[in-house]
């Protein structure tokens, strides 16, 4: 079955009533780009921290169950739109995401992995579990996630064919670059994100918020990369749409065909 799948690129800050329009209008703009799936970045409702060092001001935390993640499900429909907030889980706020569709949530995750400041606001999350959708069996994970390779293999070992990344991930605090294309971490996300996909051949979608906050300058490069690491559609530093589709089943067929990562695992051999 062919998947159009859209990733995106764009700033998102404080405000939530602003924040869900802009994201029912990024829906309603990747529906008329035929989107099947669609992944928001990190925090896309109420913004990620302005420091990773020492945060002055955490976002806004919202319970599953919120307008805001309802009125999200209702503007998706018929698409499986995966977005990030963060979550209120009684005294616990966690960084999360939640995947939905207009029949409600078909998965979510809290992310595990904090770095830096991000640890003094949120509690981690305790796992890493793929769900079934109508666009196929995904997993979820929250940026500084995916630089632990055990994060994506855990979700295909659960049957996920797509894994969508959502981040809020931001140019080197400790080195800037004077050009985003030439920053390390902008080198690191796209590591990242291709060699994911290839060693678990899986396809993955890679949002990324933009522009500024607080101190932090993110660095878009919203993607999708096939099972064979291949960047099928990208966007630049700038907000902006990557859109590509693909069969998923049949492309990740072909790239197992002659080496098959996850049934040549010797899980033996490793404690």
């Amino acid at each position: 079955m062919e998947v159009t799948i859209g990733a995106v690129a764009a700033h998102f800050g404080r405000d939530l009533a602003r924040g869900v329009a802009k994201v029912c209008g990024i829906v309603d703009d990747a529906r008329a780009a035929g989107c099947d799936l669609l992944v928001l970045p990190d925090a896309a409702l109420g913004g990620y921290l302005d420091d990773l060092r020492a945060p002055s001001e955490a976002p806004p935390a919202l319970a599953e169950g919120s307008p805001e993640i309802a009125a999200v499900a209702a503007a998706a429909g018929d698409l499986v739109v995966c977005v990030g907030y963060a979550e209120q889980a009684g005294e616990t706020v966690h960084n999360a995401a939640v995947c939905v569709s207009g029949d409600g949530v078909l998965g979510r995750h809290r992310k595990v992995h904090l770095p830096a400041g991000e640890s003094t606001v949120y509690a981690p999350g305790e796992g890493f579990s793929a769900f079934d959708t109508p666009v196929g069996r995904l997993g979820m994970l929250i940026d500084y996630d995916k630089t632990f390779p055990e994060a994506a293999r855990t979700l295909a070992l659960d049957g996920a064919t797509v894994l969508a990344c959502l981040s809020a991930w931001p140019a080197s605090v400790t080195d800037r670059a004077s050009r985003l294309p030439q920053d390390r971490q902008s080198r690191l996300f796209d590591l990242y994100d291709s060699a994911r996909a290839a060693e678990n051949q899986v396809v993955w979608a890679s949002s990324n918020q933009t522009g500024m906050l607080g101190g932090l300058r993110f660095l878009g490069q919203a993607k999708v990369v096939g099972p064979g690491g291949d960047v099928l559609a990208r966007t630049s530093a700038k907000g902006g749409l990557a859109v590509a589709t693909i069969d998923v089943d049949a492309e990740i067929a072909r790239s197992r065909r002659v080496l098959h990562h996850l049934a040549e695992l010797e899980t033996a051999a490793y404690r």
